[in-house]
Parts: C-alpha cells; sequence; structure tokens
C-alpha cells in the first residue's frame, strides 16, 4: 500500500516559518558591549515604522498553526496503526528534548568552565542569549505533552474550544492590564500557543474554504490588528522592541491571536500560486533540502552565530555597532547571514546528522524534520 502523498505546501511553510526565525536573528541582531557583558538590541527601536515588517516576519503562530495540524494528522496515522496516545506523545516529545537538551547541556558546560578558569563574569550572560530562541522549544514540547486534552477538546467542543481559548486569553490581558497583575500574562503562553496548536486541528477544513473566506480571515486578522495597534494599549510590534512599555510576545498578548487570523488567510490566498511553484522539479528538490536541514539548522544557528562573533572578536578586535546603525550597517545586511551561515554548518554536521527516514513518518514530524532521529 502506497503512502500518502506529502502535503508540499506544509512542509514549506513549517520549515519556511524556522528559517525566517533564523535570518531574522543573523541579520537583524545587534550586540552592544557593556561592562556586564553584551545586550541584545533590534533596529525596529532605532527606525521609524520598521515594526510593520513583524506582521510578515513574526510567523510563530503560523508555527504553531501548522504544527497542530501534522500532529493531528501523525496522530490519526499512528491510531491506525495501534499505537497508544502515550506512546505517541512521549516518543514526539523525546525527538525534539533530546537535542535540546544535548545542546543546552554543552552550552552549560562551556559557560561553566570559562568562567571558572578564565574568571569570564558575563561568559552565563553569553550562554543565555545563545540558548534564549529555544524558548519556543519548551513551549511546543507543553504542547504536546497535553496533546491528549487537546484532542479531547477538538472531539467534544470543536470550534468553541478555540472561541474559549480566545476568550481566555482576552480575559487574561484585561486581567494583566487593567488591574495591573502582571503575573496573569504568562497564562497566555499556553492560551495563546495552544490556540494557534489547536487552530491547526482545523487546517483541512480552512484548506477546502472557498477562496472568499480565505480573504475574509487575512481582512478580519489584518482589520483587528490595526484596531488592536492603534487602540493605545498594544505596541505595533510583533517583537519586543526595546523601549515599548511591554513586548507582544513575552507574553504573547491577544494581538497575536490577530496576528494568527492575518496569517492563516495571507498563507491561503497564497496556496494556488505556491502550489502550482512547489510542483516543479527544481523547488520540490528545493522543498526537501530545506525540510531535512530547518530543525537543526534553528537548534544550532545561534551557536554558529556565538563562533562567528568570537571569530570576529579575536580577528579584528571589534564588535560594536554604530547606534543607532547607520547606512552602512543596512546595507551590509545581506551578507551578515554569511559568517554564521558558515559556522554553524560545521556545527550541524557534527551533531545534527539524521538518519534518513521513510517518506511518511518525515510528513508526521512535528516540527519540521528531527535532530538524531529515533526512526531507526
Amino acid at each position: 500500500m502506497s503512502s500518502p502523498e506529502r502535503d508540499k505546501y506544509v512542509d514549506w511553510l513549517r520549515a519556511l516559518s524556522l528559517i525566517v526565525v533564523v535570518v531574522w536573528h543573523w541579520a537583524f541582531t545587534i550586540l552592544q558591549w557593556k561592562p556586564h557583558g553584551p545586550e541584545p538590541t533590534s533596529p525596529l527601536g532605532f527606525t521609524s515604522g520598521l515594526w510593520i515588517l513583524t506582521w510578515l516576519l513574526q510567523v510563530l503562530p503560523l508555527f504553531f498553526y501548522v504544527g497542530g495540524h501534522v500532529h493531528l494528522l501523525s496522530w490519526n496515522r499512528a491510531k491506525l496503526r495501534g499505537v497508544g496516545i502515550g506512546a505517541f506523545v512521549w516518543r514526539r516529545i523525546r525527538a525534539l528534548a533530546l537535542p535540546a537538551l544535548f545542546l543546552s547541556g554543552v552550552w552549560v558546560a562551556i559557560g561553566a568552565v570559562v568562567t571558572a578558569v578564565f574568571r569570564v563574569d558575563w561568559m552565563w550572560r553569553v550562554v543565555l542569549l545563545v540558548l534564549s530562541p529555544l524558548w519556543f522549544l519548551g513551549v511546543y514540547l507543553v504542547l504536546i505533552a497535553l496533546l491528549p486534552v487537546a484532542l479531547w477538546l477538538h472531539r467534544r467542543y470543536d470550534v468553541l474550544a478555540l472561541i474559549w481559548l480566545g476568550g481566555a486569553s482576552l480575559v487574561v490581558d484585561v486581567v494583566r492590564f487593567r488591574y495591573g497583575i502582571e503575573w496573569a500574562g504568562w497564562l497566555n503562553m499556553i492560551l495563546i500557543w495552544g490556540l494557534a496548536h489547536q487552530a491547526g486541528f482545523f487546517y483541512d477544513r480552512i484548506v477546502i474554504l472557498p477562496r472568499r473566506y480565505d480573504m475574509g480571515l487575512l481582512w478580519t486578522g489584518l482589520f483587528a490588528l490595526f484596531g488592536l495597534v492603534y487602540s493605545g494599549i498594544y505596541p505595533g510590534s510583533m517583537v519586543g522592541v526595546p523601549g515599548d512599555k511591554w513586548s507582544n510576545m513575552a507574553p504573547p498578548t491577544f494581538v497575536i491571536v490577530a496576528l494568527l487570523l492575518f496569517q492563516i488567510g495571507l498563507v491561503e490566498v497564497l496556496r494556488p500560486a505556491m502550489e502550482r511553484v512547489l510542483e516543479r522539479p527544481r523547488w520540490r528538490r528545493v522543498n526537501d533540502f530545506i525540510n531535512r536541514y530547518a530543525l537543526p539548522l534553528f537548534l544550532f544557528h545561534t551557536t554558529g552565530m556565538a563562533i562567528a562573533l568570537g571569530l570576529s572578536w579575536w580577528l579584528f578586535g571589534n564588535l560594536g555597532t554604530q547606534i543607532p546603525p547607520d547606512l552602512k550597517w543596512w546595507l551590509e545586511r545581506p551578507i551578515a547571514i554569511v559568517g554564521p551561515l558558515i559556522c554553524t554548518l560545521p556545527v550541524i554536521y557534527l551533531f545534527g546528522r539524521r538518519r534518513r527516514a521513510p517518506v511518511a513518518q518525515k510528513q508526521d514530524e512535528g516540527v519540521g524534520g528531527s535532530v538524531g532521529s529515533d526512526h531507526g
């Protein structure tokens, strides 16, 4: 019996969302060296109006949405093979957690050795900066662990589960911003990302909707973004910006729900054109290639960036960047990714190699491939 055809567009969205995060970090992270060590900042804080680009480039809502679809698809296949939900969840947690824990352990060991031997007090700050992008993998692991609950809600309440999650996240924002209970905001780490993941369970239904519904989702999300941002309550940027009164991401705010609607609508509007492109042999090979390496690239991209910055400091003795960034800095952005990429590739080769998995199993992986595959 032949395996079902893979959804090439899902593969593309899943890998592209990870790669966008990587390129953003490489190209647009500005490090300021202060007495306590390196401190990251962003050009968004110095360039008026640039925050609008984050409505397209902050792709984590899309990542969680696609992940929800892949997990539902994978679970349905596993159930037909007689796999229990506990074994299914544990396998996915293990496949994602082991490489992340390995990477974290290596950097903690490096931090301990450098601090003890060379008395570099700010080394732990470097370790924190390298590992901090892994935060969303931690949230993703929690959502995988909660998959039995999410599946039950989907079967029992269907679209009401999305409405309740969205409503609860809005209530959290009211409690946080109206009554000043800041800790309540962290509940939205599960409510909002859980909503995006749960929305992925409706992927097949959304795909078959007429095109006017795709446009409806896009414009609903866009108008909601506009209204929420220009209400004066929420920042315009979908990433944290130095100087803003708070961030829409840490913890997430209800604005991310609007961003999710906008991005789902956008990718569905673009679907027909992109599916035609991905049917071409050359683009099919590109799609397969980036899917194979997207997760290893994400896991190790800050390690490669740290190596590139260390080599730059050793060779040139200066890591400073003019604040605010000048025209020369902007013109250098396309080549700013070259050094980190070159330094990341050997790390992927040494630690991120994987055995080839059957095609159907590749489609089942929930984060665009795995490092140290356990398929056997």
